[in-house]
């Protein structure tokens, strides 16, 4: 039987780029994720509430609010934000938490898909931690080797010759820990069941049960064509575990189809194939053999993982009970809601974005003083690029009212706006102020007032279904460390 090869590790390529992030994260002076101390829920302050074993943190609310107050992904979008506070956005995790916990105790884990992608999510975490407690250390690059390689390619600055010395012992690091893996687990390949691999494959590949416009095997055939027996069929073992069929096929559909190789119709490329596919449980294994599996911070990774594959399912669940709008009900929302569907109101606008409201308000008296606006900006503000484009309430959500109150011609601020992930303050030139209008009913308008119909009842559903969890499962907040929370309130 053919022995490792020495070139596993290049064929999993996704292991590799896995621990070139954490090492780079390293190399950059942050703390890899997997390394972060979390204290038990008892000993946690931020804690803002708890409802069966889980915890919502102090940080997690505030992202999350954030994220309710922020705009919406369109552009054209005219209705205006609602406020929103603390309490409400904490009820509404809470809700999902519950929701995510009913689906649990209904058994949705069980689910072929959910289950498969809980297992694969928890391997690549667990594969990460183990690189990065196995390998990272022993990733140093010296200053001679650095100016050595600056010498041969004069090209090069100093950063990004130690960042190509640091890919480079990367590879050599991971290939040679994986060998001593692959030899410590005595993978032996069962070559007789290759050319069978091969058969099946050009089966699915070339004549599927149900007939698809794209020429590649999807997921769903390795569940609904292979037969028990098949699925089972071992193409390699190694101490503690082995591979099958089953796995050698969900390997292959992890791959974008591109780049899945032309060769799987041979025996060599099947072999070749399987060294991919041995690379995620052989170290896995390795680090369920030494305790990782373990790790306190992994378990809330995978539990935080299956919580919002559960919440998903709950709420697909709920939605199938949404009942399909007739014509005459879709016309006569539309004519109820007309000015939802018309144009929206638009400003042009060109900003400042400042630091902080000191600078602000000093990017204002100098604007007012009568500096010219680009040069302004360019001493100033924290996006030099940028320039006058038009925005809608949408876009803007809690803050047009801000813009809209301003006049063409008319620098107003300093004003919050939201920038990037956060909020920051600006200072906005209005250019034009164009008011929105209503446009009569179309057959073009129909999916559009149909999908906002269907989100109100999806909606609703939610919301009693909400209602009906939080009295079947008791929760608590703690009001005193949730009453001063305001994402707005920046320097």
């Amino acid at each position: 039987m053919r022995q490792f090869s020495g070139k596993s590790a290049l064929l999993f390529p996704g292991l590799l780029i896995a621990f070139c992030h954490l090492c780079a994260a390293g190399q950059a002076g942050e703390k890899p994720k997997e390394q972060t101390v979390v204290k038990p829920a008892a000993e946690q302050s931020n804690v803002v509430a708890r409802i069966g074993d889980c915890v919502i943190t102090r940080e997690e609310l505030e992202k999350r609010l954030l994220m309710e107050l922020g705009p919406n992904d369109y552009e054209d979008y005219s209705e205006k934000a609602e406020p929103v506070d603390a309490e409400t956005v904490l009820m509404k995790i809470i809700a999902e938490k519950a929701m995510a916990m009913d689906a649990r105790e209904k058994g949705y884990l069980k689910d072929g898909m959910t289950e498969t992608l809980v297992e694969r999510y928890r391997q690549r975490r667990l594969v990460n931690l183990l690189l990065q407690k196995s390998l990272q250390d022993k990733l140093t690059v010296t200053d001679s080797e650095i100016e050595e390689k600056m010498k041969a390619d004069p090209k090069l600055d100093r950063a990004k010759a130690e960042a190509l010395l640091k890919n480079t012992k990367m590879r050599i690091l991971f290939e040679q820990y994986y060998r001593q893996i692959y030899e410590k687990f005595h993978v032996k390949k069962v070559s007789d069941n290759f050319p069978k691999a091969v058969e099946i494959h050009q089966r699915l590949l070339l004549h599927p049960k149900t007939p698809r416009k794209m020429d590649f095997i999807r997921n769903s055939q390795i569940s609904d064509e292979l037969t028990p027996e098949e699925r089972d069929m071992v193409l390699a073992t190694y101490d503690h575990g082995k591979v099958t069929l089953k796995d050698w096929f969900e390997t292959l559909c992890e791959s974008a189809p591109p780049s899945r190789p032309r060769d799987l119709n041979t025996v060599e490329g099947v072999e070749r194939f399987l060294e991919r596919t041995l690379s995620m449980p052989l170290l896995v294994s390795e680090a369920e053999l030494v305790g990782l599996d373990k790790d306190e911070n992994l378990l809330k990774q995978v539990r935080e993982y299956e919580d919002s594959r559960l919440l998903s399912q709950a709420k697909l669940t709920k939605y199938k009970e949404v009942e399909e709008p007739t014509a005459e009900q879709i016309t006569a929302y539309f004519n109820k809601n007309k000015k939802v569907f018309g144009t929206p109101d638009i400003v042009k606008i060109d900003q400042i974005w400042c630091k902080d409201l000191q600078t602000a308000r000093k990017v204002k008296a100098e604007l007012d003083s009568g500096k010219d606006f680009e040069s302004v900006r360019q001493e100033y503000s924290l996006e030099k690029q940028s320039r006058a484009f038009n925005t809608a309430p949408g876009s803007e959500g809690i803050f047009w009212e801000d813009l809209w109150k301003g006049d063409p011609n008319e620098i107003i601020g300093p004003i919050k706006g939201f920038y990037r992930d956060g909020v920051k303050w600006r200072i906005v030139k209005i250019l034009e102020r164009n008011p929105g209008a209503v446009k009569e009913y179309s057959s073009d308008m129909e999916d559009r007032v149909k999908q906002r119909m269907v989100d109100e009842q999806r909606n609703a559903l939610l919301e009693k279904y909400s209602k009906e969890l939080l009295e079947k499962y008791p929760y608590e907040i703690y009001a005193d460390r949730i009453k001063d929370i305001n994402p707005l309130d920046i320097p």
